[in-house]
């Protein structure tokens, strides 16, 4: 039985999740489409042909603190709503970029479109404010599993409008987009924030973020998240090239995405019960383990079923690596941080996300995907070493209080 609070908290999960599938679709066209289109058009500079997925990237983790200060200044729903116009924008733009032959203009449009997804990366925190310690996993695993319909409706609108403006290819797929984006801003209308709590004079402040950064349990979370986030960019990047090199199709190449994309978000209907029972790093842990055997698959062939099957394994690592990383952070924060505290995280996060991406284009056109798929293991080591000793100090002081 869920009080009035975790009812609104629902409600607003729902909606969010909702708008996260509209919304979110857009990070599957570019990842489809991000190198596919970076080759069309610089077909001799292929070296640089994921340089739009990582201006995507760049622009994700350039709207953090933006999105984080107006998401503050004007409110959680009229933020979402100028979140989804700005994504419009970079659609529009994106698709005149194609259709004039402009590789910059093109990056600036994924640019523009990574940046308004920053907005959608706050979904999740949204969802988990107004929620009950019991019911903010949940909240933001119902959120994030709105993904799941992201990653059928982002490669379905490549496969069905990437021809749509012959002989140019895939710019149908960006007017696709800016349609996306309308759509969820009629489904944010249905959106009801909870109502904010005005700070009085001598509310506390909380820490500096330098203080909240050296604390273990964030600075865990961040690390934990970064990592799962980096390691997938850079096998995923890369995948859609690899593919196309093998001789495979772009519509096997999106329907590898798709099915990457929703094995990213279809644990999101249990992970956060998970989470519940098990503890948040005990599910961290278990979401590095299988980024680490989806790179053992990728290394075992060069198949579509090997494609596929690395693809779903690193989409389900990325999820028990992120949304337990992000219920670290929820949980190790006080109420007054919330706002530094997330803007920092995504930041981080993402400009650890750009690198890994760009990387992944030069990597894979020097060295090769085999190669990428070698760089996941020492990538892991640290992250998944240091939750370990974590949960053996926790579970020593738990011994000691209870002895005490």
């Amino acid at each position: 039985m869920l009080d009035a609070d975790d009812r609104l908290a629902r409600r607003n999960a729902v909606v969010l999740g909702l708008a996260q599938a509209v919304g979110g679709a857009l990070t599957s066209i570019n990842v489809a489409l991000g190198g596919l289109v970076g080759i069309y058009l610089l077909s001799e500079q292929s070296d640089l042909a994921t340089a739009p997925v990582t201006a995507m990237i760049v622009g994700v983790a350039a709207g953090t603190i933006p999105a984080a200060f107006l998401l503050e200044r004007l409110g959680r729903k009229l933020g979402f709503m100028l979140g989804a116009v700005i994504a419009g924008a970079g659609g529009l733009i994106a698709f005149a970029a194609i259709m004039q032959g402009l590789f910059l203009l093109y990056c600036v449009g994924t640019f523009i479109g990574g940046f308004a997804f920053a907005f959608v990366q706050q979904y999740r925190f949204a969802a988990a404010e107004a929620a009950s310690p019991k019911f903010k996993p949940r909240a933001i695993s119902y959120v994030l599993a709105g993904g799941i319909l992201a990653g059928v409706i982002g490669p379905q609108a490549v496969i069905a409008t990437k021809d749509f403006f012959l002989p140019v290819a895939y710019a149908g797929a960006y007017l696709a987009q800016a349609g996306l984006s309308l759509l969820t801003l009629c489904v944010l209308l249905f959106y009801r924030p909870s109502a904010p709590q005005k700070p009085s004079a001598d509310a506390p402040r909380g820490r500096p973020l330098l203080v909240i950064l050296r604390q273990p349990r964030v600075a865990l979370a961040i690390l934990c998240a970064v990592v799962s986030y980096s390691i997938m960019t850079l096998v995923m990047t890369a995948a859609p090239l690899a593919m196309i090199a093998c001789g495979f199709t772009t519509a096997q190449a999106a329907m590898g995405i798709q099915w990457h994309v929703m094995s990213m978000y279809a644990p999101s209907f249990f992970t956060g019960a998970l989470i519940a029972r098990f503890g948040a790093e005990t599910i961290t842990a278990i979401g590095l383990i299988l980024l680490g055997l989806a790179g053992i698959t990728a290394l075992l062939g060069i198949t579509l079923v090997n494609f596929y099957v690395a693809l779903i394994l690193l989409g389900l690592g990325w999820n028990f690596g992120f949304i337990g990383g992000t219920t670290m952070l929820t949980e190790a924060q006080r109420p007054e941080e919330r706002a530094r505290t997330q803007g920092a995280n995504e930041f981080i996060m993402f400009g650890v996300v750009a690198v890994a991406s760009l990387s992944s284009g030069i990597l894979f056109h020097y060295i090769g995907w085999e190669s990428i798929n070698w760089t996941v293991f020492p990538m892991l080591l640290i992250p998944f070493v240091l939750l370990i000793a974590f949960a053996l100090v926790m579970r020593r002081r738990v011994a000691v209080n209870l002895r005490a």
